[in-house]
């Protein structure tokens, strides 16, 4: 549980990552790709600011996350993920004005539900380091199995 605070901002940029995408794309309007260069299209997309900036706060979600990896199991952190769901339909609901309906919000609770469950699975889990850092090369057999 020591991890959660690198597990919950990789969720929260990664949800803002989202937002800073549904923004530059709005701003672009719909996309054609009719008599222009795909090529060219696309590097107006990507460049222009909010999907720039988007695509920069994934590059760092995806850095936290495998901070993450390397620390707790994936089975732990993976669900987490789950969570930015729930904040991008929040925060969508007020930035951008999407439905937030009764079958929506009951969604988010069912998945807010499950990421405690699995948060109270890992309470004991003080990431993979520690399990193997007792190890020493006499209890590791030649083919890898710990005796």
């Amino acid at each position: 549980m020591k991890y959660i605070v690198f597990i919950l901002f990789t969720v929260m940029t990664n949800a803002a990552a989202q937002l800073m995408l549904k923004q530059g794309m709005m701003s672009l309007g719909p996309i054609s790709f009719e008599g222009t260069n795909p090529l060219l299209k696309l590097l107006q997309i990507v460049f222009s600011p909010w999907v720039f900036f988007g695509l920069c706060t994934f590059v760092i979600s995806m850095a936290s996350h495998l901070y993450v990896l390397s620390k707790v199991e994936l089975s732990f952190a993976y669900p987490f993920l789950s969570l930015a769901y729930v904040a991008v339909a929040i925060f969508a609901y007020f930035i951008f004005r999407e439905d937030l309906n009764a079958w929506r919000v009951a969604g988010i609770a069912f998945i807010c539900v499950g990421t405690v469950l699995i948060a109270q699975s890992g309470r004991d889990l003080g990431g993979h380091e520690d399990e193997t850092a007792g190890l020493s090369p006499d209890k590791i057999h030649t083919n890898g199995i710990v005796r």
